[in-house]
C-alpha cells in the first residue's frame, strides 16, 4: 500500500500508458541523477539504466560535454525561431552535421521538430506533399508493419501497426495500411530467416498492386522494429523492399528514432542493412534525450521536389508545415555535443560489440530455463520473450509473470523494460561486459523465482 509521502506521486500527473489506480499501490521510483550508466532514485538507491531512460539516453547520464554546451547556448541566447526569415547558428550546424553523418544514404536536408511522433507526422505531410507538387496528387495512401511503433500523434498512429495503442482512438485516418512484419518466431509461415523475408516482402508488394501503385506515396518501417517486441527482420527484407518501392515509385522511409546513432552497431539502421532510403525521421538518440529533439531527412529526389528556384516568399513550394520549437537551438547545441561523443568515443562500435556479448550471455540463460522462448536483437537492442513452456503461447496475463520478474529486477537494482511477457534491452552505449554480467545475472535469478 502506498504511503500518503508517496501516493502524491500519482496525484497530480496523468502518466503515458499507465493505470492511475495501479501507480497509487505502486508509487514510481523517483529518479533524482544520474551518471553513466547507473540512475539513482531519491533515496539514494542505484540502478543500472537497462532502458537508457526510453531508447534514448544513449551516451549515458551527466555527461559534462553535453551539459557545457547547453550552458554556454543559454549564455547566448535560450531560444528563437527559424520561422518567418531568422535561424539560429546551432540549427543550421546540426542540419550540416546530420547530412555529413547521413552521406552514405543519400540525405541533403532536414527538418527539425520536437521528438519521434512529430518527425514521423512530418514525413508523412512531406511525401503527401511531394507526391502533389510531382503531379500525382492520387499518391496519399502510406503502408505500414504490424507490430511497428511510429509514435502517438493521429497521424503517426495510424501508421502504428500495435494494436493496443491504436484501439482507443479508432476510427484513425483513411489511407493508411499495415502489412505483415516478418517475425521469425510464432510466425504461422516458416523459421527459415531467407523465406521469411521473401515471403512478407511479397505480401507487400501484393498490397501494393492491390492498392493500386498510382495510390500509394510511401511504405515506412524501422529498420529493427523496437515497442512491438524487438523484432529483427532477415537479411534480405529490406533490400527487398527498396527494391519495391524503387519498382512501384514509392518513397520509403525509415523509422530510425530508436536505431539512428549507434544502438545497432552502425551509425544507422538502415546502413546495416546495407540500404538508402529516401526519407529518415530521428529523434532520441539524435541528442540522448538531454533536450527534446527530432529530425526528419530527405534524400535529393524529395529535396528537389521543394527547391525548384522560386524565390516569392510565400509559395506552394513550400513545405507547408512547422512547429514553435523546430530547431530548437538548446536541443541542438545538446545533440552536437552527443554526436561529437557517439563518434569520438565510437559508441556504435562498443554497442555492437557489447550487444554481441548481451544477446551471447541471455541466450545461455535461455538454455536454462524453459520459459524464455525467444532471446533476439541487433546490437544493444535485444528482446526476450517469455513463453509456456507446455503451450509455447504467452503466459495468461493475469499470472503478471512479467511484471514480476521486472520488478526483481528492479528490486536487485537493475531496470529492464518489460512489455507484459516481453523484455526490451536497450541501455546506454557506453555499457560494459562488466555491466552486462550483473545484467543478466539479476535477469536470471528474477526469471528462477518466476517459475
Amino acid at each position: 500500500m502506498a504511503t500518503r509521502s508517496n501516493s502524491r506521486l500519482a496525484d497530480s500527473i496523468l502518466y503515458p500508458f499507465a493505470n492511475i489506480g495501479h501507480l497509487t499501490e505502486n508509487p514510481p521510483v523517483v529518479v533524482e541523477s544520474g551518471e553513466g550508466v547507473y540512475i539513482t532514485d531519491s533515496t539514494g538507491k542505484r540502478y543500472i539504466d537497462g532502458q537508457a531512460g526510453l531508447w534514448n539516453v544513449n551516451v549515458g547520464h551527466g555527461r559534462e560535454e553535453i551539459k557545457e554546451a547547453i550552458k554556454a547556448q543559454l549564455d547566448r541566447i535560450s531560444y528563437y525561431t527559424i520561422f518567418g526569415g531568422t535561424t539560429n547558428m546551432p540549427s543550421v550546424e546540426l542540419a550540416e552535421r546530420l547530412c555529413q553523418l547521413t552521406r552514405p544514404e543519400g540525405m541533403v536536408r532536414a527538418f527539425f521538430s520536437s521528438g519521434g511522433s512529430e518527425a514521423v507526422e512530418a514525413a508523412f505531410k512531406l511525401v503527401r506533399q511531394y507526391w502533389r507538387l510531382r503531379g500525382e496528387a492520387a499518391k496519399t495512401k502510406i503502408i505500414s508493419l504490424k507490430r511497428g511503433y511510429h509514435g502517438v500523434t493521429l497521424g503517426a498512429l495510424s501508421a502504428n501497426g500495435i494494436t493496443s495503442n491504436r484501439e482507443y482512438f479508432e476510427p484513425l485516418l483513411p489511407g493508411f495500411i499495415q502489412v505483415e512484419t516478418p517475425h521469425l518466431y510464432g510466425n504461422p509461415y516458416t523459421q527459415d530467416h531467407e523465406e521469411l523475408g521473401r515471403i512478407c516482402a511479397d505480401m507487400l508488394e501484393r498490397e501494393i498492386q492491390y492498392q493500386g501503385p498510382g495510390t500509394v506515396a510511401a511504405f515506412i518501417a524501422e529498420p529493427v522494429q523496437g515497442a512491438g517486441g524487438v523484432i529483427v527482420p532477415p537479411a534480405n527484407y529490406w533490400p527487398r523492399l527498396r527494391e519495391i518501392c524503387d519498382k512501384y515509385d514509392i518513397l520509403l522511409i525509415a523509422d530510425e528514432v530508436v536505431t539512428g546513432f549507434g544502438r545497432l552497431g552502425t551509425m544507422m539502421g538502415s546502413r546495416h542493412w546495407g540500404v538508402k532510403p529516401d526519407i529518415m525521421t530521428f529523434a532520441k538518440g539524435i541528442n540522448s534525450g538531454y533536450i527534446p529533439l527530432g529530425a526528419t531527412m530527405m534524400n535529393a529526389k524529395v529535396a528537389e521536389a521543394f527547391d525548384t528556384g522560386d524565390t516569392a516568399q510565400f509559395s506552394p513550394k513550400a513545405f507547408a508545415h512547422g512547429n514553435t520549437y523546430a530547431g530548437h537551438p538548446l536541443a541542438c547545441a545538446a545533440a552536437l555535443a552527443s554526436l561529437r561523443i557517439v563518434e569520438d568515443e565510437n559508441l556504435p562500435e562498443n554497442a555492437g560489440r557489447v550487444g554481441a556479448y548481451f544477446l551471447k550471455r541471455l541466450k545461455e540463460v535461455q538454455s536454462r530455463h524453459d520459459m524464455i522462448g525467444d532471446v533476439r536483437g541487433q546490437g544493444l537492442m535485444i528482446g526476450v520473450e517469455l513463453a509456456n513452456p507446455e503451450t509455447r503461447r504467452p503466459f495468461d496475463i493475469s499470472r503478471k509473470v512479467g511484471g514480476r520478474i521486472s520488478d526483481h529486477c528492479r528490486e536487485k537494482g537493475v531496470i529492464i523494460r518489460n512489455l507484459a511477457d516481453t523484455f526490451i534491452i536497450s541501455p546506454p552505449f557506453v555499457l560494459e561486459t562488466g555491466h552486462v554480467d550483473e545484467m543478466v545475472d539479476t535477469f536470471e535469478e528474477a526469471v528462477a523465482s518466476a517459475g
